[in-house]
């Protein structure tokens, strides 16, 4: 889940638990309904901002060594770069 998803089930679960009539829904709680999509949205929410903090980024290196064909000579190609969730 990220933000703009967390956000959305947070203003959803505002708009369920204080903003529409109960009853609307016939036997359905929507304040309770309201009340969880705003909790997971919380929940979503703090679990985006820590994975997308600066110190969860990881490094990838990788090594090929490779032989020319041509000149029979070893290439050795070193890579390194920050990894994508």
């Amino acid at each position: 889940m990220r933000i703009g998803s967390s956000i959305f089930l947070i203003a959803i679960g505002a708009i369920l638990a204080w903003a529409v009539t109960p009853g609307l829904i016939p036997y359905v709680d929507q304040t309770l309904i309201g009340y969880i999509l705003m909790a997971v949205g919380v929940i979503g929410l703090i679990a985006s901002l820590i994975l997308a903090s600066p110190g969860r980024s990881r490094r990838v290196s990788e090594t090929r060594s490779v032989v020319d064909p041509n000149t029979g000579e070893r290439i050795t190609r070193n890579d390194s770069r920050d990894g994508q969730f």
